[in-house]
């Protein structure tokens, strides 16, 4: 029988796994992120949904509505856009070069995590006024920053600058400097060397810290009410206006501003992360 047994094959074992206790700690996970993300979200939609259609199209249609809407996705939008482009460089300093001062510069790109947003907008607003350090030498050239959309975009690029320099520096440390001393051997413009051996590889990362600058700015509050005027239809963005329909015991109107604030944000941060995905897929490629 023992023999008989013996050459009976035994069923294979499944793969151990490195870190156990996948199940409990899934578990957890699902339970903490529903907890926390999943059901406040269910509840602005569920809150918003007692409006009904015409309730929600009527409140989202409003040019009061639409103006702020617009308004705090394309500042969030120039504003990353901005970080993007500066955001790379000042990483590209802090990674490449060695200077007087760096490790104090290193600690002050950090300080928009740290600040809070209502002084960082009083902080703007006091320099940027017509009367304040850098607003009064803009004054004479015609060009007013505080209390106009100019002071928005400003407010919300200091506070997504972080979010850009932090995500695209670890990628240039690991950025191999071979391959580009060997692109400048055979020849290779610097130009030519920055498009096409290390934007492919700094890339993904880029647009991982576009996506979190983009959508720390389009949530932005403190920062902005103060430097922005508030003007409604003008510079009145849509976390304000949440805010005063809140003041008027408008719930459900607050609420339908949420929602339509969270499916915008969702499809956009959905379309840059299939980019970011394509982008990583295309340098594998390669």
């Amino acid at each position: 029988m023992s023999t008989i047994a013996s050459a009976i094959p035994s069923a294979p074992r499944a793969p151990r796994r490195t870190l156990p206790g996948f199940g409990p700690t899934l578990g957890f996970t699902i339970f903490y992120l529903s907890a926390i993300v999943l059901i406040p979200l269910a509840g602005v939609f569920f809150r918003a949904s007692g409006l009904g259609f015409d309730g929600l199209w009527s409140v989202l249609s409003g040019p009061r509505v639409l103006n702020a809407l617009s308004l705090s996705f394309g500042a969030a939008f120039i504003a990353a856009l901005i970080n993007a482009v500066f955001g790379s460089l000042v990483a590209w300093v802090f990674v490449r070069y060695e200077f007087p001062g760096k490790r104090l510069l290193d600690a002050v790109i950090d300080l928009p995590f740290a600040l809070p947003t209502a002084v960082a907008g009083i902080a703007l607003t006091a320099l940027y006024a017509p009367n304040g350090w850098i607003g009064e030498l803009l004054t004479p050239l015609g060009i007013k920053v505080a209390y106009t959309r100019i002071g928005i975009v400003v407010a919300l690029t200091f506070i997504g600058l972080p979010f850009v320099v932090r995500t695209v520096e670890p990628v240039l440390r690991e950025v191999e400097r071979d391959l580009e001393e060997a692109a400048a051997t055979l020849g290779a413009m610097r130009w030519h060397t920055v498009t096409q051996v290390i934007l492919p590889a700094v890339l993904p990362a880029l647009v991982t810290g576009f996506a979190l600058s983009f959508a720390r700015g389009v949530g932005e509050y403190g920062s902005v009410i103060f430097i922005a005027g508030n003007f409604p239809n003008v510079t009145e963005i849509a976390p304000l206006l949440i805010t005063i329909k809140l003041d008027e015991f408008d719930y459900r109107g607050a609420t339908a501003i949420a929602a339509a604030m969270l499916v915008i944000s969702f499809a956009l941060l959905l379309i840059i992360n299939l980019l970011q995905a394509w982008s990583r897929a295309r340098g594998a490629t390669k």
